[in-house]
């Protein structure tokens, strides 16, 4: 499975993110242009996945891992964000409300 760091999210450019934490979680906050797509839900939305490659991200990265496997079964090009939401909230970057 592949994962990236925050500081590695940071820099990428026009790759998609999907933030998979449940509705509230996303609302309290989250990376600028994440799209939140629920783990719950995330198995009837396949069909709005992104083409090509995505990240995934979560509150610490357990959940966006299992969701990036389960992706990766069904050819989709996910990858990981270790430490999720939660390390890029304490690298100091800034989270949308």
């Amino acid at each position: 499975m592949k994962s990236i760091s925050v500081q590695q999210l940071r820099e990428r450019q026009d790759v998609p993110l999907i933030d998979v934490r449940e509705v509230e979680e996303f609302a309290a906050g989250h990376v600028p242009g994440a799209v939140n797509l629920p783990m719950s839900t995330i198995g009837e939305q396949l069909d709005t996945l992104p083409e090509g490659p995505f990240d995934v991200i979560c509150q610490v990265g357990g959940r966006s891992a299992r969701v990036v496997q389960a992706l990766e079964a069904r050819g989709h090009d996910a990858t990981n964000v270790d430490g999720g939401t939660g390390a890029w909230a304490e690298a100091g970057f800034p989270l949308e409300r």
